[in-house]
């Protein structure tokens, strides 16, 4: 289908609703005294004989208006078939009524009380992208890929409800304190999961973690690229560089993006003066637009680690893209998601707004960081990821096949690829090895996170005494504590034999790390969280040999 013709569809949408806000200010056409018959030929003639596509739009809504049988709310009308024709555009368009907006804007900019959860529709199903760390939702157990099939003992999917941004929004926030039941379907249960979320304050912090791993590295995890992004970056890296540190572990694994110009303010931290960061390129002969480093950066030296996973997206992969190229940054981990479509925003009369494709990303090298994709289908789009695990991806970079002629070069000549997402300098297969049917169940259900909860509880005094993070790990590590989680389990779930040979170890890790969560805070939590986790491992290897 050619992009190109639904241009006028989409400005005659947006004509059609400023028409409409303005019809009470403007002389009525007095077309009401007029014969049915003589309306009806004029309104085919005029569809007939225009060649603006807009034309023949809003005289519809006006004939709605003045001629339809029943009353009709055409601000519905325009509400509703907006949505319809960006469905059909890429998967990225999208349109936000005013409570929508207010919703997504809130995600990067200020506070709201809810669950915890960033979501997406896809085939009539509400499906969970991230979990924000240390909200309700994760403190339950949820987890993102969850798709959530039932909210207070009522199904909340399939094409018999009608579901929607507004509508889901409206379920999962509410007043703080207040309770919503939900039903999920995780790939690792056969049964339907349930949990009951108490509403909170979701932390809106971007910089979720920052700490000294060994003596002279530091680690940085970014959630997202909010509009307080670049500070809270820039002061963990100050403070980490105080403490020591002479090379950076930068996680954006399971990132999705947020604002591109926040990515380029903490990309020139690393890069030399006039270094292209990125560029877009757009329809219609508009020159491209390229950003570049403005030589005022900080840490143009230092060695610099980025972690990436199958869920880091957008302004991920502009920072990921942009290191790689000019040979500043190791990529370490799994390909990025393939997000590389430039919103704009348009903001309508009544606080709606339309956030259109208008470009593409490139990296520096002219890589097109977008995987393929097919205008309407959205479904396809998102089901991507899940053939990518089911074609072996996660767990072998030799099922990549990576065409020669989406070959680019970096600064130093090293060759990467295009094609969507970024291919990461080193490949860290995804690890199962511990996921048994009993780790999967205790981590379904939050048994382990109930246990580190009540643990907690019951030793506040001792756990609060710790003055360092050694000394707290090496303490709980030597409290037996799976041999008090058994039994505290039981009753929902008892390993087979041989599962906890395979899952014990990795059990034990995330009881600790959610009991640091709860007597201590998060840089406590991914530290240990960390320990065991291969990608992160690797991150400190690579920058041991780099570090001089």
């Amino acid at each position: 289908m050619n992009k190109n013709i639904w241009k006028p569809t989409i400005i005659a949408c947006l004509c059609a609703f400023l028409i409409y806000l303005g019809m009470f200010l403007q002389e009525k056409r007095h077309r009401v005294s007029a014969p049915v018959s003589n309306i009806t030929k004029s309104f085919v003639n005029e569809i007939n004989t225009s060649r603006d596509a807009s034309g023949k739009l809003v005289y519809l809504f006006d004939l709605l208006q003045e001629m339809y049988v029943d009353t009709l709310n055409l601000k519905q009308l325009v509400d509703d078939a907006i949505p319809t024709i960006i469905e059909d555009l890429d998967p990225h368009s999208a349109y936000f009524s005013e409570s929508e907006l207010k919703a997504v804007n809130e995600e990067l900019d200020g506070s709201f009380s809810g669950v915890g959860v960033q979501f997406n529709i896809q085939n009539d199903t509400v499906m969970v992208i991230q979990v924000v760390a240390g909200g309700p939702a994760e403190k339950v157990g949820l987890m993102a890929g969850d798709r959530i099939i039932e909210v207070n003992d009522s199904v909340f999917c399939g094409p018999t409800v009608e579901i929607n941004n507004t509508m889901v929004q409206k379920t999962l926030r509410g007043e703080k304190g207040t309770t919503v039941k939900v039903g999920i379907r995780r790939a690792t249960s056969d049964e339907t999961l349930h949990y009951d979320i108490t509403r909170g304050d979701i932390p809106v912090n971007s910089v979720m973690a920052s700490y000294i791993v060994e003596r002279n590295i530091g680690y940085i995890l970014v959630d997202n690229f909010g509009r307080n992004t670049y500070d809270e970056f820039f002061t963990a890296l100050l403070s980490l560089k105080a403490k020591g540190a002479e090379g950076y572990i930068i996680d954006l694994r399971n990132n999705g993006g947020g604002f591109m110009e926040v990515c380029c303010q903490m990309v020139n931290e690393f890069l030399g003066k006039g270094d292209l960061i990125v560029y877009t390129e757009s329809r219609n002969n508009v020159p491209r637009n390229e950003i570049h480093a403005d030589g005022n950066g900080s840490f143009q030296k230092e060695p610099v680690v980025v972690l990436l996973n199958e869920w880091s997206a957008s302004a991920s992969e502009i920072l990921a893209g942009a290191l790689q190229d000019h040979d500043r940054g190791t990529i370490i981990g799994r390909r990025s998601f393939g997000k590389g479509l430039v919103q704009q925003q348009f903001p309508l009369n009544d606080g709606s707004a339309l956030r259109l494709t208008i470009a593409r990303y490139h990296t520096p090298s002219g890589r097109c960081i977008q995987k393929p994709y097919d205008m309407g289908k959205g479904e396809d789009y998102v089901m991507d990821i899940i053939k990518r695990y089911d074609h072996g991806e996660f767990y072998s970079q030799d099922s990549i096949a990576l065409a020669d002629s989406l070959k680019f070069y970096t600064d130093a000549g090293r060759t990467v690829y295009g094609g969507g997402g970024i291919m990461p300098d080193i490949f860290v297969p995804q690890d199962t090895s511990y996921m048994t049917p009993f780790y999967n169940r205790c981590v379904n259900l939050a048994i382990c996170y109930a246990f580190a909860f009540k643990y907690s509880d019951s030793h506040r005094e001792k756990l609060a005494s710790f003055k360092n993070f050694e000394a707290m790990e090496q303490y709980l590590l030597s409290q037996k504590l799976m041999a008090q989680f058994l039994p505290f389990a039981a009753d929902k779930a008892k390993p087979r034999p041989g599962d906890l040979a395979l899952s014990g170890k990795a059990l034990e890790r995330l009881i600790i790390a959610y009991i640091m969560r709860q007597s201590k805070d998060e840089n406590y939590f991914y530290r240990e969280f960390h320990s065991t986790d291969n990608t992160y491992l690797k991150a400190i290897e690579v920058l041991k040999t780099m570090i001089k």
